[in-house]
């Protein structure tokens, strides 16, 4: 049973154009974000959730629940590993701490306009292809090598902005001023116009949500075939995502064995693809069912937080007041 009624689609996409418009409102004048509004936010954003999972578990039972569940648990820790991205971004760009939010605003709703877009081309490829589930299990796959080698060169690189292809075309061919201008992306200078540090830093954001969402997408539906509760659970894990950053950002640096969880979390959610796909053409072969993988995950992020702190106990945070 899907739980992806065309009221429900209408429902949830107008909710999350208010709560996005709501965030550009709040935005609209720069501040630096404190705790406590990050924490505010953040409990919202975890609660709003966990609430939709309980009324999809009471409407449409158990099963579905649980996949919402744990398509919301693989998303978000997904999304934490984005975090580190944007991070890497703001600090190349020097972007003002009051500029921040909007940044990572803009590059919440590049990421959902993306997913919206992969969701329905997935949808439509697993619909007509029952080798798509394959396929999505071995990008999964090829893509946990490629975290796990990432994570063994550790989260600290430093971007090189000069050779990023987006920044490189974009001032090819706009004049780009020298300093910030509020939350401005163009202003007029003389009789031309010029893009802003802002535009370009977005322009970069954006470039990262497409192999973001490459990544995501297949994960998600790795735990759920219905395109709804993939589209539900990338816009949950998406929305607080800018709450959350300004929440972990002094702890974002000791999660320095995240990556080799979320390795061995793709890397799992690939092989119960492959299995799904195995099990369409010879009933036979057995699957990994939604509760076990569910379970799996918590575990594996639990684990690999609690090393990350243990790794790191003696490594000093900087004290933000606010």
């Amino acid at each position: 049973m899907s739980v992806g009624t065309p009221t429900l689609w209408a429902v949830t996409i107008a909710a999350v154009l208010v709560l996005i418009a709501v965030d550009f409102v709040l935005t609209r004048r720069p501040h630096e974000v404190s705790l406590r509004e990050a924490g505010l936010w953040s409990a919202f954003y975890v609660a709003l959730p966990l609430m939709f999972g309980g009324w999809v578990w009471w409407r449409y039972g158990s099963e579905r629940g649980t996949e919402f569940y744990a398509g919301y648990v693989v998303e978000k820790s997904l999304s934490v590993d984005n975090l580190f991205v944007f991070m890497l971004l703001l600090a190349a760009f020097a972007v003002p701490a009051a500029l921040q939010q909007r940044v990572l605003l803009y590059g919440i709703v590049g990421a959902l306009v993306l997913r919206g877009i992969f969701i329905a081309l997935g949808a439509a490829a697993l619909e007509a292809f029952s080798f798509t589930f394959l396929v999505f299990g071995l990008i999964l796959a090829a893509t946990a090598v490629k975290v796990w080698k990432d994570a063994r060169t550790g989260h600290d690189k430093e971007v090189d902005v000069g050779r990023m292809r987006s920044v490189r075309l974009l001032r090819r061919f706009f004049p780009v001023t020298d300093d910030y201008v509020g939350p401005k992306l163009v202003v007029r200078r003389g009789a031309k116009r010029a893009l802003t540090p802002l535009a370009l830093v977005v322009v970069a954001v954006f470039a990262t949500d497409v192999v973001f969402a490459v990544d995501s997408v297949p994960a998600v539906y790795g735990i759920t075939e219905d395109p709804y509760l993939v589209f539900a659970t990338n816009a949950f894990a998406l929305l607080g995502l800018r709450a959350l950053y300004f929440l972990l950002a002094g702890a974002l640096s000791r999660l320095v064995h995240l990556g080799y969880g979320l390795a061995a979390i793709l890397a799992l959610i690939g092989v119960k693809l492959m299995l799904h796909w195995a099990h369409k053409e010879w009933p036979s072969v057995p699957e990994i069912p939604t509760l076990l993988s569910l379970g799996l995950i918590v575990g594996i992020l639990t684990l690999v937080t609690v090393t990350s702190l243990l790794a790191t106990r003696d490594k000093k945070e900087p004290v933000r007041t606010g």
